[in-house]
């Protein structure tokens, strides 16, 4: 019966013959962890409506009240005021892209190629999700609270610098990337399935 290794024989010492499943197994082993890819997609995606949620409540606002002449600003609002939202967007997607990444780590027997493709679309659809459900929730006064004389609106939720939404899937690869370049086993530790596991040629 043929075996998973057919290098060479361990010395004494154990050396020579590394772990069957320490080879990449390619398309094979991409197939047999789709369907938990897949899951890692939609819960990221997911989580990028409590990130928008987050978004819209820490993002700060300016409020004007609605005049003869034109809304006029209440108090007075920082100058950084439109880049604080940005930054507070890019935090947040940072954080969750972090917590996904090691999450992601974790399931050991998903360590591999399929998980880190998963985690880059994931964290993507994570941001966009959040971007989009924020200005949802952050959107404009309306013309007819416009036209209200007296009324406070508040100004609209907007991510005005794009590349913002790269942080979240550069924070989830990089928390998954560290343990992967850190890691002494060549198989990652990732745990065999019966799926991966070869037993004939």
């Amino acid at each position: 019966m043929a075996t998973a290794y057919d290098g060479p024989e361990p010395d004494a010492e154990g050396r020579g013959a590394p772990a069957a499943n320490a080879f990449w197994r390619g398309w094979p082993e991409v197939r047999a962890d789709l369907r938990s890819s897949a899951r890692l997609v939609l819960v990221l995606a997911l989580a990028g409506v409590v990130a928008g949620l987050l978004w819209w409540w820490l993002a700060p606002r300016a409020d004007f009240r609605i005049t003869h002449d034109g809304p006029v600003v209440i108090g007075n609002p920082s100058e950084e005021l439109l880049v604080a939202s940005d930054a507070i967007f890019a935090l947040i997607v940072f954080a969750f892209g972090l917590v996904a990444g090691v999450a992601a780590w974790f399931l050991r027997r998903r360590r591999g190629v399929a998980t880190v493709l998963a985690l880059a679309v994931g964290a993507c659809a994570m941001a966009v999700a959040a971007w989009r459900f924020g200005v949802t929730l952050g959107a404009g006064p309306s013309h007819a609270q416009l036209a209200d004389v007296g009324g406070v609106v508040t100004s609209p939720l907007r991510l005005r610098s794009l590349p913002a939404l790269a942080v979240g899937p550069f924070g989830a690869l990089l928390a998954y990337l560290v343990p992967v370049v850190t890691v002494h086993r060549d198989d990652l530790g990732r745990i065999p399935t019966p799926a991966t596991t070869v037993s004939g040629r």
